[in-house]
């Protein structure tokens, strides 16, 4: 798969200088565009864009890879395939940059699950004990030992309800709260890597295409 993988930059580096040199032949002198203003040209940029996306069109990836692998051994449909099978990839890359981000602020994954259920409640970032563990799908017990982990760690505080002193919510501390805050930006780093290659308008037209295969699933 490495010599795959360097062959591919090869030809995608081949066909970027090439495409290159298409274009400043095709516009004469690169540093004059057609409207007379030095430094500019249109055509060469517009060629130059042209020979990258072709170039990561014809490379290949471990589903192309894959589909090659299994066309003729069994019976699927090859758009279908690559659909899905990218989807669930793509899923795991988001795992993964999830847990580089626990491992960058040092929490372990139950830590940030309940700090980000309390997070989402804003300012001052409390809940009710009995509601915060029927989220997480805990018994009293294991919400009482998660909590005992999280107080030790300073992350949160256990107060009594004053409306009720047989309630009692949880809360944020500040400390729970930046680290909370620094696991999501390295989360937002992780998925800006992922989405990078694709400009604006490509972001929009992905979002609208798994939107319409989302709600076709969840209005079965």
């Amino acid at each position: 798969m490495g010599r795959e993988a360097a062959e591919g930059r090869a030809r995608s580096a081949q066909g970027r200088a090439a495409g290159a040199q298409a274009a400043t032949e095709h516009a004469g002198n690169p540093d004059e565009n057609s409207a007379g203003v030095p430094g500019e040209n249109p055509d060469v940029e517009s060629a130059e864009e042209s020979a990258v996306e072709s170039a990561e069109e014809s490379a290949e990836d471990s589903v192309d890879r894959h589909i090659a692998r299994w066309t003729g051994k069994v019976p699927f449909d090859v758009p279908t395939e690559a659909v899905i099978t990218r989807i669930q990839l793509l899923a795991k890359h988001v795992s993964h940059g999830k847990e580089r981000a626990l491992a960058e602020t040092g929490l372990q994954a139950f830590e940030f699950e309940t700090m980000h259920r309390l997070a989402s409640r804003g300012a001052p970032w409390r809940a009710p004990s009995a509601e915060l563990a029927a989220e997480l799908l805990l018994s009293p017990a294991g919400m009482t030992g998660r909590l005992d982990t999280l107080e030790k760690s300073g992350l949160v505080r256990r107060l009594r309800a004053a409306a009720d002193r047989r309630r009692v919510d949880v809360e944020l501390t500040e400390e729970g709260h930046r680290r909370w805050l620094d696991a999501m930006r390295w989360r937002g780093v992780a998925e800006h890597e992922m989405i990078e290659p694709l400009d604006d308008g490509e972001r929009a037209a992905l979002a609208a295409l798994l939107k319409r295969m989302l709600l076709a699933v969840e209005t079965r």
